[in-house]
């Protein structure tokens, strides 16, 4: 995985995050931006839903604008973003779910079909500014939102030591 990249995750993530109790109720295939790789440990990133623009009808373009708008000390300036991935995108912040390369299913492509990853400096400048800001929250109030992101965090990070663990004692017999 790379930070800043665009992909699918499997289903079997979304399960998890309801598994840990917390709510996935999205039925839409969307790719997901990897954006910033965990500071806690290698391997886990933060990802964030994105959806296009367009699929959305006036009222939910209004609502997610009201959003946006709202003076910039209240959370919930954060919760959404618009800008342009492949098309004129949203990107449903408050919505972030740790992921791990075991749970990509497969990459989002640009129009090159190439792993598409986002350049723009001002749109992730915005989009990690925001993205801090939900993460702070939930730092501060474990599974504040609905998706259970320390739930889900906790155990993505017990599978990724699990798996460091398993690799290290099959290091240590190919040694002997």
């Amino acid at each position: 995985m790379q930070e800043k990249a665009m992909y699918f995750a499997k289903k079997e993530l979304y399960q998890k995050i309801i598994d840990a109790g917390g709510m996935w109720n999205d039925s839409k295939e969307r790719p997901v931006v990897c954006l910033i790789e965990s500071t806690e440990i290698e391997g886990l990133f933060w990802a964030i839903p994105v959806g296009a623009w367009n699929h959305r009808d006036k009222d939910a373009q209004d609502r997610i604008n009201r959003f946006i708008q709202l003076p910039s000390n209240n959370l919930g300036s954060c919760y959404y973003h618009v800008g342009n991935t492949t098309v004129k995108s949203i990107f449903f912040i408050s919505d972030v779910i740790p992921i791990i390369e075991k749970y990509i299913d497969r990459e989002y492509e640009g129009f090159n079909k190439q792993l598409y990853i986002i350049k723009n400096r001002k749109l992730l400048q915005e989009i990690t500014y925001k993205l801090t800001r939900i993460l702070a929250m939930e730092s501060s109030n474990n599974n504040y939102f609905r998706q259970k992101i320390t739930n889900i965090k906790n155990i993505l990070v017990s599978e990724l030591e699990l798996s460091q663990a398993i690799k290290e004692v099959a290091s240590t017999k190919e040694e002997q």
